[in-house]
């Protein structure tokens, strides 16, 4: 079905959209109930003991190849299970067989896995841990923010988590190096701090990777973005143009960024750039790309700017950064701006406008020294799109506003809405915003340049009065 094709039929009320979707594996082991079976046998005076003794066994059924980084995880934990039922059998503790087996869990979590956070991340409605210490952890639910009735026994047990996170990784956190960014093995970004710099007991924080790939039908069904804006951001894919995503910390943006890089045509080869990967491409001629932290004497960092420069070099039709917050910014409008059209980014800005008076500070963060209006002529002649994405007070995220950039005029550069979100219907009796995004009548200029290229557009989604 051809672009113009979709929104006829979604003026019809009879729209389906049919942009290709990924098989995903689902994840079925469903560990909710077991939350605050986990939070009372750690807290229970019992548990210590039988955690000390059943690791005791581990260690002299095992020997040292507990913890070793070269030994198979799955085979080390079908052991360690064997050696935990023996010991529970052998204590006169009267539980059920679920019961059992449950307790089998936590102590397997918490010597083998990641402790009492465990169940949190089988959960897939949580989508993010918070550790403030050993007795504050909190989880984010459908956008918003509650007490988790778990804890940690004590610092030892939360830095061992972490360490554990972080070893296999070849990072290293210790008094030295007291932060680290790093990921899990389903790609969940994980930030840890730990004293000196965190006063109140290490920190730790879980953003979860989503195990479903967001696709622009998810978006729709839940009220993120409307199909004529979907339509339209298609469109711009295709045709190339340079779209930023902005927004607040946890709006959303690298799942948006992820539905906009699904339009980009399967025959294009892409680059990622990414501090911590998360990005989820769907196309086949992908090259991913990392960054890496400095060593321990502070060499070896291959920063964002770094990859960036390598990405040119490596004949890109699309290059997408995960983030811009830096001096990166200078490389990547220069890219955009020699003929590396169709680039992808986000960065943190709470309006467009704002986007772009962050785009001035991260060039001048590149250390070249140029002339204000210089930079403004470069941004204005980079940037087509910027895509304003928000966590509103119900915790939904949605695309607020979608500007396309102008020109400069004066000192400012002209952000001109396509689309702006409709705060007046107010709140349903759930408390859920009703608002919507809606056209506000004016006519892009980038039109023109869509239907050169061919693709079919119908401007009827802008509404209003045509500029």
């Amino acid at each position: 079905m051809k672009l113009g094709e979709r929104v006829r039929a979604a003026t019809e009320g009879d729209f389906e959209l049919d942009f290709p979707e990924l098989s995903f594996e689902e994840v079925t082991a469903d560990h909710a109930s077991n939350v605050a079976m986990t939070a009372a046998l750690m807290e229970s005076e019992s548990f210590s003991g039988l955690r000390q003794k059943v690791q005791d066994a581990l260690l002299l059924a095992l020997g040292n190849r507990v913890g070793e980084p070269d030994v198979d995880d799955d085979e080390l934990k079908r052991m360690a299970r064997g050696e935990m039922v023996k010991v529970l059998a052998a204590e006169d503790i009267p539980l059920a067989e679920d019961e059992r087996q449950r307790l089998v869990d936590v102590i397997a979590a918490d010597l083998l896995g990641y402790g009492p956070i465990q169940p949190l991340l089988s959960d897939d409605s949580v989508s993010e841990i918070m550790v403030n210490g050993t007795r504050s952890i909190y989880i984010e639910k459908d956008g918003k923010l509650q007490v988790a009735s778990i804890n940690f026994s004590d610092e030892e047990s939360l830095r061992k988590v972490i360490n554990r996170i972080v070893a296999p990784l070849g990072r290293r956190i210790d008094e030295s190096s007291p932060m680290v960014d790093a990921r899990l093995p389903d790609g969940s970004r994980v930030c840890a701090v730990i004293p000196p710099l965190a006063v109140d007991g290490s920190s730790l924080t879980i953003r979860k990777f989503a195990a479903k790939k967001f696709t622009a039908e998810d978006l729709i069904e839940k009220g993120s973005a409307s199909v004529e804006s979907l339509y339209m951001i298609a469109a711009c894919v295709h045709a190339k143009l340079n779209i930023l995503v902005s927004g607040g910390t946890g709006s959303g943006k690298t799942t948006l960024l992820n539905v906009l890089s699904s339009f980009i045509p399967d025959g294009d080869r892409i680059i990622t750039i990414e501090d911590v990967v998360e990005l989820q491409m769907r196309q086949q001629h992908v090259v991913r790309m990392e960054t890496r932290p400095g060593n321990s004497e502070g060499r070896g960092e291959i920063s964002i700017r770094d990859l960036v420069r390598t990405a040119l070099r490596m004949r890109p039709d699309r290059i997408v950064v995960g983030e811009c917050r830096g001096g990166e910014a200078l490389d990547m409008l220069q890219a955009m701006n020699t003929g590396h059209a169709g680039s992808l980014s986000t960065l943190h800005a709470n309006t467009p406008r704002d986007a772009m008076t962050r785009l001035e500070t991260m060039v001048l963060m590149a250390g070249i020294e140029f002339p204000m209006q210089a930079i403004r002529q470069q941004i204005s002649g980079a940037i087509d799109l910027v895509v304003q994405i928000g966590r509103l007070r119900d915790g939904s995220r949605r695309v607020v506003q979608i500007c396309e950039i102008g020109r400069v005029v004066g000192d400012d550069i002209e952000v001109l809405p396509i689309f702006d979100f409709d705060y007046s219907p107010g709140l349903d009796a759930s408390g859920r915003v009703l608002g919507v995004l809606r056209p506000t009548g004016y006519r892009p200029r980038f039109i023109e340049h869509i239907k050169e290229l061919g693709i079919e557009f119908e401007e009827r989604i802008f509404g209003g009065n045509q500029e």
